[in-house]
């Protein structure tokens, strides 16, 4: 596509402007070939009609599109040009604030003027190890460019950073050396690194100075080499410096200063030690004075002196010598202040005794005479005579100022010297990195010798860099096989050749300044005689002879001759240096040493600078003339031979190119200065780097990004599987001119303005593609407005229809219901009407009715009542009638009945004197009297109830009777009462005549009360009114007081709830900040301790040098060689509390009793081990001479079982003595318990009765066992079959044999005790088992051992008489202590109170003492002899289940059938392990070797119990810890601990290993806690793991080292994750598209800068969360605690969100709207990984809140103050320094994305400046957070764990 096409109408171009360099105009139509005016709308709104030149008829500048503006890389703009790049560089500093810019492969860094917070050691560590174009544009990117090219191609590498005075080269130079000396470290201890950053502070005092440009500006040009060894850290530096300016020592200009350490010593004159100096205040010394401002604004140069001083000691340089130094630059102060008085115009003269001279003298050391003498004379020498002339006023003062020059260029190379030689390494030097810090190119109004040197280097160091250019241009067309054509660029060759070539500008100076009477107007004749129209880079100017023009590459520069030859001389009378080097001063001798050497081109000179070389060469032997000769040599030969060896320097070198701009003169900070700057670019090759990018193709897009950026211009069909192809296709249809890219191996390469081109299709087509979207939006929202519209006109007819038929149907209601009331009124009238007529003829018919009603009742009651008379009359007369009746009826019955009876009475006389009569009658009798006996029965009952009834009545009657005469009395009383009160009557009614009478008064009186009492009540009322108004006034403010009280109180605790919480806070803070503080310092111990054995492994490696020959040996010996190296850590650990009782002892007198109490313990317990070792071996040749006598004995007679019965008897009767003497002894204790003895010894006497009862109740327990054992022994017996003698002997042999394994004399009698009761018992049955005599041959065998209990018992008896007698002797001891007690007592209270207080308290404190050794004393045997009897117990059930066993073995089946034995229950079980592990001490090592040093974690995790060497560990502890062996304990503590920090050190970057052994680790401390026996601990257990606690040691301070060690391993474990996780992060979370087609991709720039690592393949968010998973799948099969595994996913996360926040706040190509889409989805899928894993309470989705709200940053609106406030209020996780970095960096990818407004940024600003946080700008990604490990008991029972073979520890036993 041609050109001139891309101007058309609204293109924007850029035209020339005097003011702004250049102005953005848009095009108001389109530009067609031939026109001579382009109409142009300016950006202030005015109209412009450009003219183009007619005869280049060049068209303006095209404008990037806005999408463009602010890149990073200056070369990925699309149009590459001065205004370009000018308003790219104004954007980014002036908006965005950011001040480094990439332009190729230069760095441009405008200096801000102000501190930025872009220099931290985060930054540093975000910089480290990342690719030059992945970050944003940075010094540190050029840094670690560098760094990493050096250790990559092992060539060395240079930093070149040139730039004005004031640019900030200094600055840049510092920060590309602090960051070597971060990222690399020191090789040694001796911190070579800040050694190199204190040579800064050094130099800066004595080469930099105010000026009006810069407040510290470098007045001298270093090159600083930082060498590195073969693992590339810094071992050492060497610096060269270049032209100092010495003329600033004696003059200044206005506004300006001399070097800043004269200043410095003015300063710090007051200090006790520069009192000899005799300093005052800079203004008094003329060479301080002549600038005007002594003092810079914000410096205090009395610190900065101390700075000096402290770096000067840094780098070694003594107080003697930083006082000499001193003394030299007060001595230079004093000589400007000497004043010369004129005598005539050729001679001058000093006063005497003058007083700067003669303190300059005396600072110097030098004879006052000689030096006035030779400061106003000089000496010629001729070749025959020597002339001493003097001089005139003005040539002294001029010698006196090159004097002073001469000096302090001196002193500045020893300086630089010394800085050298401390910065130098014995190591040899492997590579380095030179930072050259040079001055850019200078043009002033009036130019000197200074310049003119500044500019010849600057020359030669552009034409250096364009050759550069030029060559990574042509490898990088070759490396993508395009055609290579040359370009043409500016070739500085002939300007250099016209400064150094033969007859050039230096060779004639250098001519001029030999000649006798050579001066500057002659040297500039023959300038123009030489180069004037012969060279059309010099030119002359046209009112001025005395000086000339050159031509630069920067621009043209006028330099005034005047100057020249002298500065290029720099002539010094030797006669004063001779005075000076005859100094008694020592150290300035040393200054003017060289000046006796034959000095090299490359030596120091006057000018400053030190060798080049970096080995110093030999001096060479020469002639006696040749001193004189090299002195001679000029400054401008002496600097054209150091700038050829410098640039050979830098040709053997890898250059790195940073540009430093001044943006302003002013020094105002982010200010732009668009004339400055563009100078500038054009002076430092910026803008040449352009022109020669721009020549060729300057865009370059891989094909990937091609692809991914203009997909959208690509159809369906055009997308081939092939990307290169199919770039290809779709560029050959969009662009038809072939010559407008090339095709390379993987990259696409654009002409300029290709790019924007294809970036105006892409912008055509999305906005093609937004309008039809637009289109068919709008289309969609009208037919919506539409159909709302139509449902709202629906709805509001709908609405007044039913108005309308509401209003209708209320008039027919209405009407309806005037119809119901008119029905209603009329029915109501005539209701009422008839109601009126119904009443009155109802009460007419009640009257009537009831008239007639009364009538028949009337009649009706005499006709009952009638009928009431006759039904009585009638009654009385048949009752009458009645009773005559019955009376005439019973009367005839009874007669008829009479005569009845009496005939059957005769008959029944009759028939009885018949004797069957009788006999019938007989039959029945019976019965029938039974029936009358019932009936008499029933009758006494009836006669019983009868007479009760009677009796009843009885009582009725006599009652009733009594209440009658009750009656009767009280009638008659009343009768007479009533005659009484006729009396009173009579007298109550006179009464009451008197009471009417009175009545009347009390009525009057009653009237006048009333009257007062109402008008009594209206005041009262009144009264009350009040009382209640002010009652309710009251009451309101008692409400408001109880609700102000109220609200105080709730206020008051919301405030205190709030304290409580935020201290609760800043107490957890500060936990953790301690608990991180404690873990760090771990971390440093462990470094260090790795240190150590690194050194130790050197040294050993350096003293033991291999012989040849190859040597192997086991790998068990490694892990030996530290083995004790924990256990003096430990041993230290003990002492500590004995250090800490040693001021206590100095406190409190020592007691000597307590001493010598403690001694003669330590006495016994000696002797007692003594005499029990003794025993031990008295006992074992006992047992051995009993066996040789049994084998020579004959078979024992019966009469010996009555010998040992009686034998038991007595020691029966024994025990039982000796049991009633123990209790006596207790009685007489108790008894003699008086007040005396238990007031003070009362505890002792209690302790003494509770160590009897215990004593007592172990007896009985021991008797336990021992009938247990007995009934064992009897089972075993009866179950022998019968054998012959000969085995019978073989048995009692190996019964002998056991009995002599039993070393203990408690064991020996517990057997005895147990063989005795068995004897008795088989005594008994001796006739019913032993038929055939065997079981009596068994007991003969056991005779011997009988005997031989029998003595040990008799010894027990002994020593239990010993123990009464010692119970009895301390209870004498007691008596006497009580004794001792009341003397005491007795004296003290002689003493006055306070001496009495302290002697009681010092009494008391040793008596508590003396108790306490006491009671541990006999705690400690009480324990011992506890674990001694269960010792004893395990060990002979032992013995019986092995000997039940073999004794089983040898009976066969049919003799136990066969033979007739009693039937005994036999206790059979299997073998019940106590959950320990034996093992032998010498196979410890092995145990370590197999267990841990040799162990593959995969095999154990996958096919094992998770901890199983933890367990196996922790078992063999608790099997050292049941012996007792305190020495085994600690071995193997010792040897675990180290032998796993052996493993993490050799395979520490497993994240397998590493996960095990923290794994492992934190089960083996919880086991140590669980079976600790410490209650907190056996919460969870049950009984069975609580009997496996240990016993006998307490191993907290091992719980505390093991937890130390596991704080070590987690962050191992920390470091190693993070080493895996850091190459994803940013790739995956950032770069990785994980939503296709969301963000598209923008023009990079420059080859994506220098290639620094090979492309290691992309990770994407699955990368990511596979590892995640991997992580977790490992921590779960090693059976790490849920609570670990929490906080490492913690820690992962937050180095997750860590690393991409810091990458995100660093590029700017990452800050946009749809990445922050990405980022958001990309989170959601990491909480869906947390959820998945139930790890939502672990608190890492929080860790990603500031990632989580920098996300939402980037997608919410950034307009209005609303919004602003929405952003305020969401980003409480991110800083005010994050939160204005993210919108300053927030770039739209699209044309369709807006940027974040200047003022919207100041708005957010504004709104955070209250709020309190750290102004870091990144998170610091290597923070850890305190891990702590809670308690996890495992419910795993120990003896229940099987050792597989697989882990090869066949050595061990269960037990």
């Amino acid at each position: 596509m041609a050109a001139s096409e891309l101007y058309t109408k609204f293109a924007r171009v850029w035209i020339p402007d005097p003011e702004e360099v250049w102005k953005s105009a848009e095009l108001l139509k389109d530009y067609k070939p031939g026109d001579k005016v382009l109409l142009l709308h300016l950006e202030d709104g005015k109209d412009l009609e450009y003219r183009l030149d007619p005869k280049t008829k060049e068209l303006p500048h095209l404008r990037n599109p806005d999408i463009l503006v602010g890149e990073n890389d200056l070369t990925a703009l699309s149009y590459l040009h001065e205004p370009a790049v000018l308003h790219n560089l104004r954007v980014r500093f002036i908006d965005s604030k950011l001040i480094y810019t990439y332009c190729g492969i230069v760095l441009v860094a405008i200096n801000p003027y102000e501190q930025l917070p872009i220099y931290g050691e985060d930054i540093i560590n975000a910089y480290s190890g990342q690719n030059m174009g992945d970050m944003d544009p940075h010094i540190f990117a050029v840094a670690e460019e560098a760094y990493k090219q050096m250790a990559r191609d092992e060539r060395n590498q240079s930093i070149i950073v040139s730039g004005e005075s004031g640019a900030g080269k200094t600055v840049s130079a510092k920060y590309a050396m602090r960051y070597f000396a971060t990222v690399s470290g020191s090789a040694s201890e001796a911190n070579v690194e800040e050694k190199v950053l204190a040579s800064n502070p050094i130099m800066e005092s004595i080469g930099n100075a105010k000026t009006t440009r810069n407040d510290n500006s470098s007045r001298f040009g270093k090159y600083i080499e930082i060498g590195f060894d073969k693992r590339y850290r810094i071992i050492g530096a060497n610096m060269r410096t270049y032209l100092l300016e010495k003329s600033r020592v004696v003059f200044q200009a206005e506004e300006e200063r001399n070097y800043h350490i004269f200043y410095q010593l003015c300063a710090s004159a007051n200090l006790p030690e520069f009192k000899v100096l005799r300093l005052g205040d800079a203004n008094n010394f003329h060479y301080t004075n002549q600038g005007g401002s002594p003092v810079i604004e914000g410096v205090d140069d009395a610190k900065e002196m101390a700075h000096t001083r402290q770096a000067c000691t840094l780098l070694g340089i003594s107080e003697s010598y930083q006082m000499g130094i001193f003394r030299i630059l007060a001595g230079i102060l004093h000589l400007g202040n000497v004043v010369f008085m004129s005598r005539d115009s050729d001679s001058c003269t000093i006063p005497p005794k003058h007083e700067p001279l003669s303190i300059f003298c005396d600072l110097m050391g030098v004879a006052f005479e000689e030096m006035s003498h030779w400061l106003c004379h000089r000496k010629l020498a001729t070749a025959t005579e020597t002339y001493i002339k003097p001089i005139s006023k003005l040539q002294a003062t001029n010698a006196r100022d090159a004097l002073a020059k001469h000096i302090y260029a001196k002193l500045f190379n020893w300086i630089v010297d010394h800085v050298n030689q401390a910065l130098h390494s014995a190591v040899k030097q492997h590579s380095f990195i030179g930072v050259l810090d040079i001055y850019g190119f200078e043009t002033f109004e009036i130019n000197s010798f200074e310049q003119f040197c500044i500019n010849y280097a600057n020359e030669k160091l552009q034409q250096q860099f364009n050759m550069h250019v030029f060559k990574l241009e042509q490898e990088e067309y070759m490396k993508e096989q395009i055609p290579w054509t040359l370009i043409d660029f500016y070739d500085n060759q002939p300007c250099i050749n016209l400064i150094e070539s033969k007859l050039g500008i230096l060779d004639l100076l250098d001519e001029e300044c030999k000649m006798p009477k050579g001066t500057d107007d002659t040297w500039a004749q023959k300038l123009y005689n030489t180069h004037l129209n012969k060279c059309a880079l010099f030119e002359k100017p046209r009112l001025s002879n005395k000086a000339f023009i050159i031509q630069h590459f920067a621009d043209k520069v006028e330099y005034q001759c005047e100057g020249f030859l002298e500065k290029n001389k720099d002539t010094v009378f030797e006669e004063q240096i001779k005075v000076l080097k005859s100094s008694k001063f020592k150290m300035l001798p040393e200054l003017f040493q060289d000046d006796e050497k034959a000095i090299s081109p490359t030596s120091a000179t006057s000018s400053g600078r030190t060798p080049l070389t970096r080995t110093p060469s030999k001096p060479t032997k020469g002639r006696p003339g040749q001193t004189a000769k090299e002195h001679k040599k000029t400054v401008g030969h002496q600097f054209r031979n150091s700038l050829h060896l410098l640039m050979e320097t830098l040709n053997a070198t890898t250059p790195h190119y940073v540009r430093c701009i001044k943006p302003n003169d002013f020094k105002f900070p982010f200010t732009f200065d668009e004339k400055r700057a563009v100078q500038q670019l054009r002076a430092c090759g910026v803008l040449e780097t352009i022109r020669i990018s721009a020549a060729g193709f300057p865009s370059r897009w891989t094909y990937q990004e091609f692809f991914s950026r203009y997909r959208v211009l690509m159809k369906q069909k055009d997308v081939l599987s092939d990307r290169k192809q199919t770039c290809k296709n779709v560029l050959e249809k969009l662009i038809v001119d072939k010559d407008k890219y090339q095709f390379g191996k993987t990259k696409i390469f654009f002409r300029a303005g290709q790019v924007a081109y294809l970036e105006k299709l892409r912008a055509d087509k999305l906005r093609a593609a937004c309008i039809r979207i637009q289109k068919t939006i709008r289309g969609w929202l009208l037919r919506k407005k539409y159909l709302r519209m139509r449902k709202a006109a629906i709805t509001v007819q709908r609405y007044v229809r039913g108005h309308q038929a509401r209003c209708y149907a209320k008039f027919l209601r209405r009407t309806k219901a005037a119809t119901i009331i008119q029905k209603y009124w009329r029915m109501y009238v005539a209701r009422r009407r008839y109601k009126i007529m119904r009443t009155a003829t109802i009460v007419l018919q009640s009257y009537l009715r009831g008239y007639l009603a009364r009538n028949r009742y009337h009649k009706i009651l005499r006709e009952h009542k009638a009928v009431i008379i006759q039904k009585w009359v009638r009654g009385w007369l048949a009752r009458t009638y009645y009773r005559r009746s019955i009376h005439a009826i019973i009367y005839l019955q009874c007669c008829f009945r009479r005569m009845m009876a009496k005939r059957e009475l005769k008959k029944l006389k009759i028939e009885a004197r018949s004797v069957e009569r009788y006999k019938k009658l007989h039959i029945g009798m019976e019965n029938k009297i039974m029936q009358l006996q019932r009936k008499v029965d029933e009758q006494n009952k009836d006669y019983k109830c009868l007479m009760e009834k009677l009796t009843n009545l009885e009582g009725t009657y006599n009652s009733e009777t009594e209440k009658l005469r009750s009656d009767l009395e009280r009638l008659q009383l009343s009768e007479e009462e009533a005659k009484i009160a006729t009396g009173r009557v009579l007298s109550l009614q006179e009464e009451i005549a008197k009471l009417r009478k009175d009545l009347e008064q009390t009525r009057s009186e009653k009237k006048s009360i009333e009257e007062h009492a109402d008008r009594y009540k209206q005041e009262t009322e009144q009264l009350v009114s009040n009382l209640k108004e002010e009652n309710t006034l009251l009451k309101q403010e008692k409400e408001a007081l109880n609700h102000r009280i109220v609200e105080q109180a709730k206020e008051m605790t919301e405030t205190m709830e709030k304290k409580l919480v935020e201290e609760t806070k800043q107490l957890e803070l500060d936990l953790n900040d301690e608990r991180l503080r404690y873990q760090n310092l771990l971390n440093e111990f462990s470094r260090l301790e790795e240190r150590y054995d690194d050194l130790k492994e050197e040294m050993t490696l350096m003293v033991n040098v291999p012989k040849p020959g190859h040597k192997r040996t086991d790998s068990t010996h490694s892990s030996n060689e530290s083995e004790y190296t924990f256990s003096s850590e430990i041993a230290e650990t003990e002492d500590i509390p004995s250090r800490t009782e040693e001021p206590s002892e100095k406190k409190v007198p020592l007691d000597m009793s307590l001493f010598l109490k403690l001694q003669k313990r330590v006495t016994e317990l000696e002797q007692e081990k003594q005499v029990m070792q003794d025993e031990l071996d008295r006992k074992e040749e006992q047992v051995l001479r009993s066996k040789a006598k049994e084998e020579e004995r004959p078979q024992i007679r019966g009469a010996e079982l009555e010998y040992e019965s009686l034998k038991r008897q007595e020691l029966e009767s024994e025990n039982k003595k000796l049991k009633n003497e123990l209790n006596e002894l207790r009685k007489a204790l108790s008894e003699k318990s008086s007040p005396e003895v238990t007031a003070p010894g009362a505890p002792a006497y209690r302790v003494l009765m509770e160590q009897l009862t215990s004593v007592s109740e172990e007896l009985d327990v021991r008797k336990e066992e021992v009938l247990i054992l007995r009934s064992q022994l009897v089972s075993q017996k009866e179950a022998i079959q019968p054998k012959d003698d000969k085995n019978t002997m073989t048995d009692s042999t190996i019964l002998l044999e056991d009995v002599q394994k039993m070393k203990d004399k408690g064991e020996i009698a517990q057997a005895y005790i147990g063989l005795k009761e068995t004897n008795r018992s088989s005594a008994m049955d001796c006739h019913e088992l032993n038929e055939d005599g065997e079981l009596l041959l068994v007991y003969e065998g056991l005779k011997q051992a009988n005997r031989l209990l029998e003595s040990q018992l008799q010894s027990q008896k002994r020593s239990h008489e010993n123990e009464a007698e010692a119970l009895r002797g301390e209870i004498q001891s007691l008596k006497e202590e009580n004794n001792r007690q009341q003397q005491l007592l007795a004296q003290n209270l002689q003493l006055p109170p306070e001496a009495r207080i302290e002697a009681s308290l010092q009494h008391e404190i040793t008596r508590l003492t003396n108790e306490n050794l006491d009671l541990m004393e006999q705690l400690e045997k009480q324990d011992k002899t506890v674990r001694k009897l269960k010792k004893q117990l395990k060990v002979f059930a032992k013995k019986i289940g092995e000997l039940e066993v073999g004794q089983m073995e040898n009976v066969s089946p049919g003799q136990i059938i066969d033979e007739p034995i009693r039937p005994v229950n036999i206790p059979r079980k299997e073998k019940d392990f106590q959950g320990m592990l034996e093992y032998k001490k010498e196979d410890e090592q092995k145990l370590v070797k197999n267990l841990i040093l040799e162990l593959k974690p995969r095999g154990v995790a996958v096919n094992l119990i998770p901890g199983l060497p933890a367990y196996i560990l922790f078992m063999c502890v608790r099997h050292a810890d049941y012996l007792n062996d305190d020495q085994k304990v600690r071995s193997l503590l010792t040897s675990t601990i180290n032998s796993i920090k052996k493993v993490l050190k050799k395979r520490g970057d497993d994240f397998e290993t590493v996960s095990f052994w923290l794994s492992n680790t934190c089960r083996f401390l919880h086991c140590l806690k669980q079976y600790s026996g410490e209650e907190g601990f056996m919460k969870h257990n049950t009984s069975r793991q609580n009997e496996h606690c240990l016993t006998n040691f307490d191993l907290a301070e091992y719980r505390q080292v093991l937890s130390d060690l596991a704080i070590q391993i987690y962050q191992q474990l920390v470091r190693v994750l993070e080493n895996i996780l850091q190459p994803m992060i940013v790739s995956g979370m950032l770069e990785h598209e994980t939503i296709q087609g969301v963000s598209g991709v923008k023009p990079t720039g420059l080859r994506k800068r220098t290639s620094s690592i090979a492309d290691e393949g992309t990770y994407t968010l699955d990368s990511i969360l596979r590892q995640l998973n991997s992580f977790h799948s490992v921590m779960c099969q090693h059976g790490m605690d849920p609570e670990l595994i929490k906080q490492v996913v913690k820690q992962m996360f937050y180095i997750v969100g860590a690393v991409t926040l810091n990458n995100l706040l660093l590029r700017k190509d990452m800050c946009s709207w749809s990445k922050g889409m990405q980022i958001r989805y990309n989170v959601s899928q990491l909480e869906e990984w947390l959820r998945d894993k139930n790890l939502m309470n672990s608190g890492a989705k929080e860790t990603l809140e500031p990632l989580i709200q920098a996300a939402q940053l980037l997608q919410v609106k950034k307009k209005t103050d609303d919004d602003a406030e929405a952003i305020c209020s969401m980003c409480n996780a991110l800083t005010t320094a994050q939160i204005v970095k993210v919108l300053n960096l927030y770039t739209p990818v699209n044309e369709f994305e807006e940027r974040v407004s200047v003022s919207f940024i100041r708005t957010i600003q504004m709104r955070l400046r209250d709020r309190k946080d750290s102004p870091q700008l990144l998170m610091d990604a290597k923070h850890i957070f305190p891990v702590t490990f809670p308690f996890n008991p495992s419910s795993l029972a120990l003896e229940t764990i099987q050792i597989p073979a697989s882990l090869g520890l066949g050595f061990i036993s269960r037990v």
